[in-house]
């Protein structure tokens, strides 16, 4: 099991760059990827142990979005899509820290609705040129490199674009609250020249590219959180036999015993879901439903979970040095990332045979 006792301590976009760095360092990037692609050659089962496990232990969403991103923004794509020269050139330095990364979806103007995204790419003998604007990009302050999607001839891809390149800029604003962390800011692409073999994936590939970045992130990213959620239920179970109120420690109350019981329901039946992800995984069936699920239903848990920890501290839980106010901010932008709650609920609902998605026949 990973220690996690000498983890860099938060604070300003250096000291988040040094807490990913660390977590690469103890090999946390490299389950679920085959030995011959410098992987542990283990499973999905395996990964979502070491996560749980950094989730417990750190207690940083931020983190956890931004090793979450890297994970299944950069790795996995070049993984599922990169051409053999690709794997080689790219993935060494990004499963040892040595690049980081991540994936530019959303826009200003287009975030679910991958349609509607305005970034294009054109070909020429020297190169691909790239004009757009991407926001609320994770690690884009701290990245070497992103897989920004792009229309090509009206097509959407998939293109690998390094912080160096002419005309890439990565700017680390607008700021958010929640998941501070996990650095976050715009992308500005302007004429922005790349080399032809930086294209991953095949012309038009970017809709189903996504898609398999997205289903594995809702799968996976909640693993670490749910680490979170154990460690609030251990802080509220402890604080509630230390607190006495009318001469009975706090969790004799009724009311305060009901909510820690469903904290731990919450954290059980995430846990549940998150490990049946990794069963389908580790025996190649697909997550499309699984995901969303999970995603949905680990988000509003955590959120809830949050809510009661406050409740049950008290005035005491607003008090800046703990930690439960600030997960509360973090659990509401848990809501929003890989997509809402609602955009869940759609998939779920198109997916098993309704909904606005559906495409069947009455």
């Amino acid at each position: 099991m990973i220690n996690f006792q000498h983890l860099p301590p938060c604070g300003d976009i250096n000291a988040s760059k040094n807490r990913l760095h660390y977590c690469t360092e103890q090999g946390l990037l490299r389950h679920a990827v085959a030995t011959e692609l410098h992987g542990h050659g283990d499973g999905f089962q395996a990964l979502v142990k070491a996560h749980l496990n950094l989730g417990k232990h750190c207690q940083d969403t931020g983190l956890i979005l931004s090793l979450n991103a890297h994970i299944w923004g950069s790795i996995f794509p070049l993984i599922l899509y990169g051409n053999a020269t690709q794997k080689q050139a790219w993935l060494p330095s990004l499963l040892s820290g040595e690049l980081i990364a991540g994936h530019a979806i959303t826009e200003p103007q287009a975030g679910s609705d991958v349609n509607a995204l305005t970034t294009t790419a054109v070909a020429t003998e020297s190169g691909f040129i790239l004009n757009g604007h991407k926001r609320f990009i994770t690690n884009t302050p701290i990245a070497d490199a992103l897989l920004i999607y792009a229309k090509l001839d009206g097509k959407l891809s998939g293109f690998l674009v390094k912080k160096t390149d002419s005309g890439a800029h990565f700017d680390d604003q607008p700021s958010v609250t929640g998941c501070a962390s996990a650095t976050m800011g715009d992308v500005i692409l302007q004429d922005c020249l790349i080399p032809l073999d930086r294209q991953l994936g095949k012309t038009g590939a970017g809709g189903m590219m996504i898609q398999n970045a997205l289903e594995l992130e809702r799968a996976f990213i909640f693993a670490g959180i749910i680490g979170i959620m154990q460690w609030q239920l251990e802080q509220v179970v402890q604080f509630s036999r230390q607190r006495l109120s009318n001469g009975l420690h706090l969790g004799a109350n009724q009311a305060i015993s009901h909510k820690i019981a469903e904290m731990q329901c919450r954290v059980d039946t995430c846990l549940l879901w998150v490990n049946e992800c990794a069963r389908l995984k580790d025996t190649g069936k697909r997550i499309s439903l699984a995901s969303a699920q999970t995603k949905l239903i680990a988000s509003e848990a955590f959120l809830q979970s949050s809510l009661d920890a406050v409740q049950i501290f008290g005035a005491s839980g607003l008090l800046k040095e703990n930690k439960m106010l600030g997960l509360v901010q973090d659990a509401m932008a848990s809501r929003l990332f890989s997509g809402s709650s609602e955009i869940q609920k759609n998939i779920i609902a198109a997916l098993i045979g309704t909904g606005a998605g559906y495409k069947g026949k009455a």
